[in-house]
């Protein structure tokens, strides 16, 4: 820890996840653009074997859709609970079922849902829609009364981290736009809601601080080829030009991602529609702290308050009892955990 600069301690949430930042900064290694997907899979699974396993579940089966879709139910213990469909990031085109195996076990204890993770199809093999439309399926199969998922009770939500978080925003837009089901709310952590990557903590945020800029400017160009169509509100939801009747929301940003503002931007957006939305901002925070519970308390413990999140989404005795028949109808209500108030 002691090689760890003063200044980068005192900006960072704990000494562990300033010298992670470190570390990043000081590492040669090589970049996806210049390793290429194949190359970059292949790295994040040697990282994923090096972790311990996530906690125990009641219940852990793969099973594939009727529409092909490869799927992962976790059930926390054998009672009934709601159910959330996750989508996990990795630029559209790393990740899979076992990338956020341990995050999915430890939210399906941690928000008392029964967890549904989506290996959706990646980029550059499948370019958009592929995972939108992947997502789209697997959101209107869930919502059924289905013997494949035993447990899946109650509230059905859709939740995704960085990309993930971009592909649960669009599922929601399509799935209001062609009549459902529209989930009962959605959680968007740290997500892509503008491909053109023009925020301002872009800029800001986009080198040392993890997470790089280049690393999604070139998943963006994998995604989505043509780089006109980045600004197209079916891949951007920030440029969405109608919010209203969308799921009531829960937004996490971190203080130390390029993501940031886009992030909150949209909350904002969602807000202005009249979307019950809830929005903090985790200070001294980076990007992906889902999955460094293992590396830095403090990336742990906002994990543990965003599980506090959803499951109160869920039990909130102020929201209404069915959240689906809530959006569209509660008017601009907004919430806030961290001060930054976006819509009273």
């Amino acid at each position: 820890m002691s090689r760890v600069p003063s200044a980068l301690t005192d900006l960072l949430a704990d000494a562990e996840l300033a010298a992670f930042v470190e570390d990043s900064r000081s590492a040669s290694q090589q970049s996806p653009r210049e390793l290429g997907a194949a190359a970059t899979r292949a790295g994040q699974r040697a990282r994923i074997a090096a972790r311990p396993p996530g906690p125990v579940m009641a219940d852990v089966h793969d099973l594939t859709t009727q529409g092909g879709v490869p799927v992962r139910l976790y059930r926390p213990d054998t009672g009934p609970h709601p159910l959330l469909v996750f989508l996990h990031g990795g630029f559209w085109t790393i990740g899979d079922l076992e990338s956020h195996d341990r995050a999915c076990r430890r939210l399906a204890l941690g928000a008392a849902v029964c967890v549904l993770a989506v290996d959706y199809r990646r980029a550059p093999e499948d370019p958009w829609p592929a995972a939108v439309d992947d997502v789209v399926h697997v959101v209107r199969w869930a919502a059924g009364d289905l013997p494949e998922l035993p447990g899946a009770n109650g509230p059905l939500l859709v939740a995704g981290d960085s990309a993930g978080g971009n592909l649960a925003a669009l599922a929601c837009l399509r799935l209001r736009d062609e009549g459902g089901p529209v989930p009962d709310a959605q959680v968007l952590v740290y997500p892509n809601t503008d491909l053109t990557l023009s925020q301002p903590s872009v800029r800001e945020k986009g080198a040392g601080w993890g997470l790089a800029a280049d690393d999604v400017a070139w998943g963006a160009e994998q995604w989505v080829p043509d780089a006109v169509r980045r600004a197209d509100p079916a891949v951007s939801p920030l440029n969405a030009a109608d919010l209203a009747g969308l799921p009531p929301a829960l937004v996490i940003t971190a203080e130390h991602d390029p993501l940031r503002d886009e992030g909150e931007a949209y909350a904002a957006r969602l807000a202005a529609a009249g979307v019950p939305t809830t929005h903090r901002r985790e200070p001294k925070m980076i990007h992906g702290f889902l999955t460094l519970d293992t590396v830095s308390p403090a990336a742990a413990a906002a994990t543990d308050r965003l599980f506090a999140d959803i499951a109160r989404m869920i039990t909130d005795r102020t929201a209404p009892t069915s959240l689906r028949a809530s959006a569209g109808r509660c008017g601009p209500k907004c919430r806030t955990l961290s001060g930054v108030r976006l819509r009273s």
